[in-house]
């Protein structure tokens, strides 16, 4: 573990370009790894107050000409939220609001039947100058990740709602049951906009899934970030100059190390590390017995997935696994701790070895939902079963650090490049090359980058790891399924086969519905990027295009499914 350096000290004690000021708890040159803390907050008290639980939005139901639709309204206003202990100073944050309520961290939970059409009215409320960070236009771009959303609806990055206006995403919800999450992505402010609280789960449902895995109060969202704090309560910011941030105060649900009552039997927990560079290894551990208790992923990021049994599971940024856990082995009055042993390149302080507690405190009283289902195919992502001789062809996705610049890179391009190249990633592309929507492909994926692990996320596309040489060498159990984000570690290679996503087609007035087949889809642009947000900032993204069948793509402002003008704010 690397010592904290002068510029880290420097960057903690608020002399730093874009730093806020707070003082230090560390020796100059101590390990991080034996500092208790860089917060110079109050400490937060570990397992003392129960973890809020979001509860889903109510929505409008609406129709139109295209058919019926539901209509969601946020509005993005600054705030303040008890985040420390109460006693502390309350923390400012921006965040998502309902009508003239409060904004919350994370914010609403939405939650859809699958094929349900989806409105998601978005009003930037916040200020011209961010409260905390002190940088100017707080504009955003609402990304709902996971969903195969049109270009025009899918979070581009330049595609920014500037404060004073609205912006409608259209989402059909036509994947299989999963859980997604809606986050901000503004170009280069993407990991200070998350931090500061845009952030919230999605879920889509189907008919097998409410039948089959646990719902109600046995079905619990899980958003686990890191974070620092100053001691006004403000959020601290250090990214080690875009190489990562990472907190010593872990939180889950907004509030640190909380405490969540159980009875005794089968949970699931749809965990999502929203943390913004920081994996974590995760286990539920019996304080009693010391062992851990029978724990089941039954989804991945792309939906459910056949089970598998694990004892503890890798999670990196962005990343959503979904696993049943039985509290059935346990006795009343047991406590479970959710314990991070991490990984490797991460930088850990006194408590982030600890996530949560779980309390045991009655007998079962509903018997539905008590088993480990196994999904039926037609369940499960289509690639999940398709065969890698499917795939139409190979690509290489290489994934530098650049020493001098200190900028990331794919395929040696950087954000600036894909702007002027206009938005294309491969040199190299020609029509014949262009995947059109439906297709398969192998993508080769090496992490020539030194020592930082990727979390590498494609926008539209559901994947299937198929290899990993270096590292363990393995695909893990718990990634056997539908993914569309993958940990890449120090010096692996990933080969993963790529599905792109048919989503619906367009009307001229940019909504969508049905499902389009790949003659009635106009082509467009999608992202692919390090979800280690500070690294996505300082410039480790790009872009990939689907054609429409004849190949062409018409990369004009005029276009329809233009990423930034097919949809524009009001």
């Amino acid at each position: 573990m690397a010592d904290i350096d002068r510029r880290d000290f420097i960057m903690l004690a608020g002399l730093g370009v874009g730093a806020t000021a707070v003082g230090i708890a560390v020796p100059l040159g101590q390990s991080a790894s034996t500092a208790d803390w860089i917060s110079t907050s109050l400490k937060p008290a570990l397992f003392k107050r129960p973890m809020p639980v979001q509860q889903a939005m109510s929505p409008v139901r609406l129709t139109d000409q295209y058919g019926e639709y539901l209509h969601f309204e946020l509005t993005e206003r600054p705030g303040l939220a008890q985040i420390l202990d109460p006693g502390a100073p309350k923390t400012p944050i921006l965040g998502y609001a309902v009508g003239a309520g409060a904004p919350t961290v994370p914010g609403p939970l939405i939650k859809v039947d699958q094929n349900t059409r989806v409105r998601l009215r978005v009003h930037n409320a916040l200020p011209t100058t961010h409260p905390t960070f002190g940088y100017g236009g707080v504009a955003t771009s609402v990304h709902l990740h996971g969903s195969a959303s049109l270009p025009q609806d899918d979070g581009f990055p330049d595609d920014l709602t500037t404060p004073g206006k609205s912006k409608d995403y259209w989402y059909p919800n036509s994947q299989g049951a999963r859980t997604l999450w809606y986050h901000d992505h503004a170009v280069h402010r993407t990991a200070q906009n998350i931090y500061s609280g845009l952030l919230a789960q999605y879920h889509i449902q189907s008919p097998w899934e409410k039948a089959n895995l646990p719902q109600g109060q046995y079905d619990v969202p899980l958003m686990i970030s890191d974070a620092i704090f100053a001691k006004n309560g403000q959020l601290a910011y250090m990214d080690r100059d875009f190489s990562g941030m990472w907190g010593d105060v872990i939180t889950v649900n907004g509030v640190p190390w909380p405490f969540h009552n159980v009875e005794r039997r089968f949970y699931r927990f749809r965990v999502l590390m929203s943390t913004l560079s920081r994996s974590m290894t995760l286990s539920f551990v019996n304080t009693r017995t010391g062992g851990v208790l029978p724990t089941f992923v039954v989804a991945t990021d792309g939906g459910v997935t056949p089970p598998q049994q694990v004892t503890t599971w890798r999670h990196a940024s962005a990343e959503r696994y979904e696993v049943m856990v039985d509290f059935g082995t346990c006795r009343i009055g047991d406590k479970v701790e959710l314990r991070n042993a991490s990984a490797k390149n991460n930088r850990n302080y006194l408590r982030t070895n600890k996530v949560m507690q779980l309390r045991v405190t009655r007998e079962r009283t509903d018997t539905r939902w008590n088993v480990v289902p196994t999904p039926p195919d037609s369940e499960i992502s289509t690639v999940m079963r398709a065969s890698a001789d499917a795939a139409r062809r190979t690509r290489h996705i290489d994934m530098k650090h650049d020493d001098v610049t200190n900028e990331f890179s794919i395929n040696d391009i950087l954000w600036r490049d894909v702007r002027a190249s206009q938005w294309n990633i491969f040199a190299d592309d020609k029509e014949s090359e262009r995947p059109r929507p439906g297709d398969y492909e192998i993508w080769r994926i090496e992490n020539d980058s030194g020592g930082w692990f990727h979390p590498m996320h494609w926008h539209l596309a559901d994947f299937r790891i198929l290899k990993r040489s270096g590292g363990s060498g393995r695909v893990e159990a718990w990634e056997k399924g539908p993914k569309d984000t993958v940990y890449v570690g120090e010096g692996e290679r990933v080969e993963i086969l790529v599905h792109y996503a048919m989503p619906p087609t367009t009307y001229p007035d940019g909504r969508s519905t049905g499902q389009a087949g790949a003659n009635g889809h106009l082509g467009g642009r999608y992202m692919i990027h390090c979800h280690n947000a500070t690294h996505e900032d300082h410039d480790m993204m790009a872009q990939f295009l689907v054609a429409p069948a004849s190949g062409e793509v018409d990369l004009s402002p005029a276009h329809p499914n233009h990423p930034v003008f097919g949809a524009p704010p009001v």
